[in-house]
């Protein structure tokens, strides 16, 4: 029998979702589960092990290669431990041993979340005939990943990319991470609606406080809105400027939540852009919409593990 499937985990805070993946990016079979996330580690990992055996239990279960895993972070793929920020179960936790414990002698490859969705963008998305992209999740953090010279450049531990945690305030304010005025302390959703809030921005009717009721404020044309807005698309352009310089990628494609806010954020983000991304070889840099959705996490797991399958295959120079 043709063993060319992947098995996909997308985990995060709220679900881990599973797949079984073809070469041309359909998903054959899904499972989910709600991420028991108030729970210890084992718990966690039981979810985990309902969501394979629900895949398993598929008649295509046999044609699977390979295991992907995009999880929130941080991630270490060098030694297959997670301590995702919003699963405090899972501190230093072996996921790549106890996935490969529930899967046989298929290998596992495991990625942070911003890492597969870059995959999957470039595979099937915005950033798909790129050969030098960055891709962002901008939602409650900011994550990412690259793509270099046509390929996933997930670095040695699966984090490369993570435009989150580049400073673009030096004497911004303290970030949890331990530095200061990065990216998403600036640009992440719940820091836009922070801003809006303590400078005088009222909800309306319905309360809501989130960056998505910024952005609606916004919309109507609300000054405060529009700066919050404004000022986290400067951060973002900062970073994708950095980015760009440094490795010299062409397009920048935005995910999540706070790209759900459209030309709020897009209109002022490519404005910015023009004032950062400035030197010949990046001034002609795009910004566009993330096109893969909530399958994105999935879809892209299972790149990861169709690239680290291939690679297994090329001789060593």
């Amino acid at each position: 029998m043709q063993t060319d499937l992947s098995a996909a985990l997308d985990i995060g805070g709220t679900k881990i979702a599973g797949a079984l993946v073809d070469p041309h990016g359909r998903l054959l079979v899904r499972a989910a589960r709600p991420t028991p996330a108030d729970k210890d580690g084992a718990t966690v990992m039981r979810a985990v092990a309902e969501v394979l055996g629900e895949l398993a239990a598929a008649p295509d279960w046999a044609r699977v290669a390979a295991v992907g895993i995009g999880s929130a972070g941080p991630v270490d793929a060098a030694t297959g431990t997670v301590s995702p920020v919003n699963i405090p179960g899972w501190r230093d936790f072996p996921l790549v041993a106890g996935v490969r414990a529930l899967v046989g002698e298929r290998p596992v490859v495991l990625v942070g979340d911003g890492v597969a969705m870059t995959a999957a963008e470039h595979w099937l998305g915005a950033a798909r005939g790129h050969a030098n992209a960055l891709c962002m999740v901008v939602s409650t953090g900011v994550g990412g990943g690259l793509v270099l010279n046509g390929r996933l450049h997930p670095g040695p531990t699966g984090n490369a990319g993570h435009i989150g945690h580049i400073s673009v305030d030096v004497d911004g304010d303290p970030c949890p991470c331990g530095s200061r005025g990065c990216v998403e302390r600036i640009a992440s959703g719940p820091n836009i609606a922070r801003r809006a809030l303590a400078h005088g921005w009222q909800p309306g009717p319905d309360g809501d406080t989130s960056a998505a009721g910024v952005a609606a404020a916004a919309q109507a044309g609300d000054p405060v809105a529009l700066r919050s807005f404004e000022r986290g698309a400067r951060a973002l352009a900062a970073g994708i400027a950095a980015t760009a310089t440094l490795v010299e990628i062409d397009i920048a494609v935005i995910g999540g939540g706070v790209a759900g806010a459209g030309e709020v954020l897009f209109r002022p983000l490519r404005a910015a852009l023009r004032d950062y991304a400035t030197l010949s070889f990046v001034s002609g840099l795009t910004v566009v919409p993330a096109q893969m959705g909530t399958d994105a996490g999935v879809v892209g797991a299972a790149a990861a593990a169709q690239q680290s399958r291939l690679d297994a295959f090329v001789p060593a120079p």
